[in-house]
């Protein structure tokens, strides 16, 4: 199958470096592009694409307020963001907003491709180099809403009521997700078959009622079960 993308940026010379990749892709292919936020909520209820590519900086609807009115409607299209990491503090706010993963602007482009079509099978792009890193570095910077962070004398469960109803080896896995280890690490380090931790990764998304691994980590770390220094 063709994974169908949407490209949404304000700078057509990013647009177009992304679209000469995947022109050259027998398996992918640009259905569109967009120059703000805006028309990237339109243009995909008119396309329906699999992927949309999206920035958080544009002007007028941003990136992430794009990415919440797009996943919010429970439609099959996934988000992955754009974005230069070392400058942008919004990484948090937009995969809170929905997004199924990021994309770096320097990344191989092979990279890109790949990322792309992962999202596109329904599964979350989120490496555990970068996963650390996240929770580092947005752990460190509390926003207005934010729940408190892990130490403060609140539960895990006080945060987040519905960790009441999965296991303790399900909570260690969540632990685990959080902490950025993939399926393969959380096997090792549990003394579990991959196939059993990626049992218990499905039971997690289900109970949790998360679209899929990004929201995990995220949960993780507003129940302040990972942290900083975890």
């Amino acid at each position: 199958m063709t994974v169908r993308v949407l490209l949404a940026d304000d700078q057509p010379l990013v647009r177009a470096a992304l679209q000469m990749v995947i022109t050259d892709t027998a398996d992918v292919e640009v259905v569109g592009e967009a120059g703000n936020g805006e028309e990237a909520v339109r243009m995909t209820g008119e396309l329906a694409p699999d992927v949309v590519v999206m920035d958080i900086r544009m002007p007028g609807t941003d990136g992430i307020e794009a990415t919440r009115l797009i996943t919010a409607g429970g439609g099959p299209t996934r988000v992955v963001v754009l974005t230069t990491f070392d400058e942008d503090d919004h990484v948090y706010g937009a995969l809170r907003a929905g997004a199924s993963g990021f994309l770096v602007k320097d990344m191989a482009l092979d990279d890109i491709l790949a990322a792309i079509r992962v999202v596109a099978a329904g599964d979350a792009l989120i490496s555990p180099a970068v996963t650390r890193r996240l929770i580092r570095e947005f752990a460190a910077r509390p926003e207005p809403g934010r729940p408190e962070p892990a130490g403060s004398g609140a539960t895990p469960e006080s945060r987040r009521p519905e960790l009441a109803r999965i296991t303790d080896r399900e909570r260690e896995v969540l632990v685990l997700v959080g902490q950025g280890l993939s399926n393969t690490e959380i096997a090792e380090r549990l003394s579990l078959s991959v196939a059993t931790a990626k049992t218990y990764l499905t039971r997690l998304l289900a109970k949790l009622d998360a679209r899929d691994r990004v929201q995990l980590v995220i949960l993780a770390y507003e129940a302040g079960l990972v942290g900083p220094r975890s």
